[in-house]
């Protein structure tokens, strides 16, 4: 597996073998790779022939008083662990690099930035948005896959993909859950012992909500306040949001009629934690 820090180096790689006729495909991901990142490595692989992970803390996607400076950073243990998944090439370049002297363009998807993570981090899909501009862009992937977990951000990808007609085949990965049923994610290494106990209560809400929906209930509002009561009861935990959206808009939705997203962030003491359960009309 190849390691470079260098965007010459990644880019004329991926334009070797796209010369040889192989399929790229691309995981872009923040680092502190855990094994729900490693699932997304290896359906790029089935895929296609090559698969280019970036590990990139992006600066332009963090809010003022977020995380960026103690986000974990595990660099060796992520090359690893994504060769172990299957890619052929991992690119680790520095913010200068990505947003050389000079930078001034950002990418702006209009609507669903504004709802939900976007609402509540105002400017994050921006830098999502912009960082994976310039990472296609050095990479030129024939396809990318992102996490179900994000589910906002995946939606907000596929729609600049789509608008800027990119040429890029966006590919949704499931989430992957703990034993807990807990969604697997980088900043779960921040809560205490205590806090994991009642961070899985969020998924014990989303089952729930799922069932209601299961038994027939159509009402939206009924299953929003499904998820609140299976976590109502804990100290540890406080609902940011608790909303049922169309999975590719965005948009609010009032009935189950067809697909549902029921997307909650919620903060496990100072950890705040994102999931969400996909739920299908029954027929």
């Amino acid at each position: 597996m190849i390691i470079t820090d260098n965007e010459q180096s990644i880019s004329e790689l991926s334009a070797k073998w796209r010369k040889e006729g192989l399929t790229v495909g691309f995981v872009p991901t923040m680092g502190a790779l855990h094994d729900g990142h490693k699932s997304l490595v290896r359906i790029a692989a089935e895929a296609s022939d090559r698969v280019v992970v970036s590990i990139f803390v992006n600066p332009v996607q963090f809010g003022a008083g977020e995380d960026l400076l103690k986000y974990p950073r595990t660099p060796l243990e992520d090359c690893r662990a994504v060769e172990e998944a299957g890619a052929s090439a991992v690119f680790t370049p520095e913010p200068e690099a990505v947003y050389p002297n000079g930078f001034s363009t950002g990418i702006h998807v209009e609507g669903m930035t504004s709802l939900l993570c976007g609402a509540a981090r105002p400017g994050h899909f921006d830098g999502v948005t912009t960082v994976c501009s310039v990472l296609f862009g050095i990479v030129k992937p024939h396809l990318a896959v992102f996490g179900m977990k994000d589910a906002q951000q995946l939606a907000v990808v596929r729609r600049m993909v789509t608008d800027l007609r990119m040429g890029i085949q966006i590919i949704a990965a499931p989430i992957v859950r703990e034993a807990d049923g807990i969604a697997m994610s980088s900043r779960n290494r921040y809560l205490s012992a205590l806090e994991r106990i009642d961070a899985s209560k969020i998924f014990c809400g989303l089952k729930a909500a799922e069932q209601l929906a299961r038994n027939g209930e159509k009402k939206c509002s009924l299953l929003k306040e499904a998820f609140v009561e299976a976590v109502r009861n804990s100290a540890l935990l406080r609902v940011q949001y608790v909303e049922t959206v169309d999975p590719d808009t965005m948009e609010r939705v009032e009935s189950v009629e067809e697909r549902v997203l029921l997307a909650v962030a919620v903060f496990a003491g100072q950890t705040r934690l994102i999931d969400n359960i996909l739920i299908q009309a029954e027929v």
